[in-house]
């Protein structure tokens, strides 16, 4: 039974990240299939939270869809929006809300108490650490490349004056620390 409930959850999220990518961000929907392909990847290093990975996977950037960005700050906008209309699990929620270390962009965009009032942290590490894995790993078409060149890539299509490109250095150290662990995790697993 729980791993029906897991799957139609899984199932579910899939359906409401294409419901809202699919169309108006293809390029954006690639990103998210990639990232939650990697997140398959990692099944053995979660165990038991791995639909939960996938499902914040594919759902990680649902915020950037232009009828939900009221803040202009996807993964606050996402997280609103699957609280607010699905009722999303809150562990889910404060993935999507946190991933990549989305509160130093939150610190730059002033929303940084907003996004800690709503959707605190998740204090499971390697939870959290998997999601920048997936994510910092993934191209914008959605294929497989390591951290560095994809910090590289947002800093070349953002501009590295720009509020993105100063999170995203500002975030790096952070970022490789996490893909880091997550290595680690991943290498230890027996094959």
């Amino acid at each position: 039974m729980a791993r029906q409930a897991e799957e139609t959850d899984v199932g579910w999220a899939w359906r409401v990240a294409e419901a809202e990518l699919g169309q108006s961000l293809p390029r954006r929907w690639a990103h998210s299939q990639g990232v939650a392909r990697a997140a398959t990847s990692l099944v053995k290093v979660v165990n038991d939270d791995a639909a939960l990975l996938v499902s914040a996977a594919v759902l990680h950037d649902v915020g950037y869809a232009p009828r939900l960005a009221a803040t202009g700050f996807h993964p606050l906008d996402g997280a609103r929006y699957l609280r607010d209309v699905h009722h999303a699990d809150v562990r889910l929620l404060r993935l999507v809300a946190n991933h990549s270390f989305a509160l130093l962009e939150a610190e730059e965009r002033g929303l940084r108490e907003a996004l800690e009032a709503e959707f605190p942290l998740l204090e499971d590490q390697l939870l959290v650490d998997a999601l920048v894995w997936c994510d910092m790993t993934t191209t914008p078409d959605g294929c497989r490349t390591t951290a560095e060149d994809r910090i590289a890539e947002i800093v070349s299509r953002y501009g590295g004056d720009s509020l993105v490109g100063r999170f995203i250095r500002k975030a790096s150290p952070e970022i490789f620390a996490a893909v880091s662990r997550v290595e680690e995790a991943r290498a230890a697993q027996p094959r």
